[in-house]
């Protein structure tokens, strides 16, 4: 397996409002897409690996965006950044943070949807095709410009992921627990500081 990273460091800021970690497969490399990617005049497309890696700077620092049904781009709705690209294999993948605190529902919607639902889509410019002429185009170089966060079954690539990353899933699994708890027990003590007879009466009601 070959390993091609980057990054950009961030200080760390405890707990930070407006800063959600996330990661994600942006796109597979040396595999043609599912469908057609947008801008492509209806080709699939092929990104190759020397290309991938050689845009990996270009990635970092790019944001990430959304359209309001998950379906496509919107470049003018930037609620995140990549911090850090990598290809592994044959996957280009991303980490970065959301701006949580500016983009509320676009957190609600990856807290509460189904594992797995979620995908990535690239936006490029300056790319280079092969053979224009080709059935599927071959991308040997090209410039990231950013991703857009989407349903997995619109993306052009059927392989990619977009998630919170695992400890801000477990932080937010711990806390909806502690929060379930503490409201049982606040039902209990109310219960317990009843009166026997208003009980019974309000059950006789």
């Amino acid at each position: 397996m070959r390993l091609e990273a980057m990054a950009i460091t961030m200080p760390d800021v405890a707990d930070h409002p407006n800063r959600i970690p996330f990661e994600g497969v942006l796109t597979v490399v040396d595999e043609a897409s599912t469908r057609p990617p947008s801008g492509a005049r209806g080709h699939r497309v092929i990104l190759t690996q020397d290309a991938a890696r050689a845009a990996l700077p270009s990635l970092l620092g790019m944001a990430v965006d959304y359209a309001p049904k998950w379906d496509g781009h919107n470049a003018r709705a930037k609620c995140g950044i990549i911090t850090e690209a990598d290809v592994i294999g044959n996957q280009l993948r991303v980490r970065g943070y959301l701006f949580g605190r500016d983009f509320p529902e676009v957190v609600q919607q990856l807290e509460y949807s189904v594992p797995g639902n979620m995908g990535m889509s690239y936006e490029l410019a300056d790319a280079h095709v092969a053979d224009m002429r080709a059935e599927v185009w071959t991308l040997t170089r090209a410039t990231f410009t950013g991703a857009a966060i989407l349903l997995r079954e619109k993306a052009a690539y059927r392989n990619t992921s977009f998630r919170l990353s695992a400890s801000r899933c477990r932080g937010r699994a711990s806390q909806r627990t502690e929060t379930a708890a503490k409201l049982a027990a606040g039902s209990a003590r109310r219960f317990e500081k009843q009166p026997y007879g208003q009980i019974q009466r309000r059950k006789e009601a």
